[in-house]
C-alpha cells in the first residue's frame, strides 16, 4: 500500500455511518466528542458549524468538513450564543424515532440539506500523517477544486437517495473514499503539515513507498538508498529531518503497528502475523512488541478484541 492508504487502514475500524438531512427554519444540534471522526458535506443552503474551543465556520453549499479527531462541536441555522447552544438538540435523537425530527423547511423558506456521518477510529498507534491533521478542515467548494471529492460527493447522495440495490456495500465504499479524498484535498492545500512535505520530497517517498509496499522485506539503509537512488547518507539525512526518526527505526514502529492492525483485525496465529510483518519468529516479535508497546501480543489481541465494535 501507499503511505495515505495504510495510516487510514491501520485505524479504521467497523463500519462508518451516514444519513441525509433537511432541515429549515431555526435548529441547532449538538454532536458530542467521539472516539473516531466525524464529517459534514452541506448539499444545499448553507449553516454554521461550531467546534468546541474553536471558531465558528460558515459552511456554504458544496463545502465539506471533517473532524478527523472527533471534536465535539454544534451545527446549527445562524450564529448561535451559549444560551442557545445549551438548548441545542443531541444530533443522534433526530433519527429515534419516539423523537421530533428537525424542523423541515415551509414553503418560500429556506432549505438546508447536509450529508452528515461518522468513522470509527482506533487511535492507539496512528500514523503521524492522520496526528497532525487540524481539529476541522474546511474544504470549500470552489469552481475546479479536488473534482474527486466533489464526484465521491455526488455518488454518495446519490446513493443515500435512491438505496439501490448493492448499496449495503456501495455505502461503505463509497464513505471509505470519501475520507481518502478529504484527507488528500487537505493535503493539496495545507501550507503547515509536515506530512504533505514528506510526500512532496521524492528520496523520502520513494523509501516510505518502499517500505509501506513490502515492509517484510530484509530492507537494510544501503538496500533502501539504492531503492531511492542516493547515497546512505543522503537517505539518513533527508528522512530522518522529513520524518522525524531514521529509516530503520520508521521501519520498526511500521511494522510493529502493522502487527497491531492485524492482531486487532484477525484471527492469524502469532508466526503468520511475525512472518507478514518482516520477523523471523513469533519470539522475535513478541520481544519488540513488548518493547513498543508495553504488552505482550496475546494481552494485546485479548483487549483489542473486547474493546472493537
Amino acid at each position: 500500500m501507499d503511505v495515505v492508504s495504510d495510516a487510514i487502514s491501520t485505524v479504521r475500524t467497523g463500519q462508518p455511518s451516514s444519513e441525509r438531512v433537511r432541515v429549515g427554519g431555526r435548529w441547532c444540534a449538538r454532536l458530542d466528542p467521539y472516539e473516531g471522526a466525524g464529517f459534514h458535506v452541506v448539499l444545499k443552503g448553507g449553516c454554521w458549524l461550531l467546534p468546541d474551543g474553536g471558531e465558528p465556520v460558515v459552511l456554504g453549499a458544496g463545502d465539506a468538513v471533517l473532524l478527523p479527531h472527533g471534536t465535539g462541536h454544534v451545527i446549527a441555522d445562524a450564529p448561535a450564543d451559549a444560551a442557545t447552544v445549551a438548548r441545542a438538540v443531541p444530533f443522534g435523537r433526530w433519527a429515534d424515532a419516539t423523537v421530533p425530527r428537525p424542523p423541515l423547511p415551509a414553503a418560500g423558506e429556506r432549505e438546508v440539506e447536509m450529508l452528515c456521518g461518522k468513522y470509527r477510529l482506533d487511535r492507539s498507534h496512528v500514523h503521524p500523517l492522520l496526528a497532525e491533521l487540524p481539529p476541522l478542515v474546511h474544504l470549500p467548494s470552489r469552481v475546479g477544486s479536488h473534482p474527486e471529492l466533489r464526484a465521491a460527493i455526488d455518488l454518495l447522495g446519490g446513493e443515500l437517495d435512491a438505496r439501490g440495490p448493492g448499496s449495503c456495500l456501495a455505502l461503505p465504499s463509497l464513505l471509505d473514499l470519501l475520507l481518502v479524498y478529504m484527507v488528500r484535498s487537505w493535503m493539496a492545500e495545507s501550507r503547515s503539515g509536515a506530512w504533505p512535505t514528506v510526500l512532496g520530497d521524492p528520496v523520502t517517498a520513494a523509501a516510505l513507498r518502499a517500505l509501506h509496499t513490502d515492509p517484510a522485506a530484509p530492507w537494510t539503509i544501503d538496500r533502501l538508498a539504492a531503492e531511492a537512488g542516493v547515497s546512505r547518507p543522503t537517505l539518513a539525512r533527508r528522512f530522518t529531518a522529513l520524518v522525524g526518526r531514521p529509516p530503520m527505526a520508521y521501519l520498526t514502529w511500521w511494522r510493529l503497528t502493522r502487527a497491531a492492525t492485524m492482531l486487532r483485525d484477525t484471527r492469524d496465529p502469532l508466526a503468520a502475523v511475525a512472518r507478514e510483518v518482516g520477523y523471523s519468529t513469533p519470539y522475535a516479535l513478541s520481544h519488540a512488541f513488548r518493547r513498543e508497546f508495553g504488552t505482550t501480543p496475546g494481552q494485546y489481541r485479548a483487549t483489542a478484541g473486547a474493546l472493537r465494535p
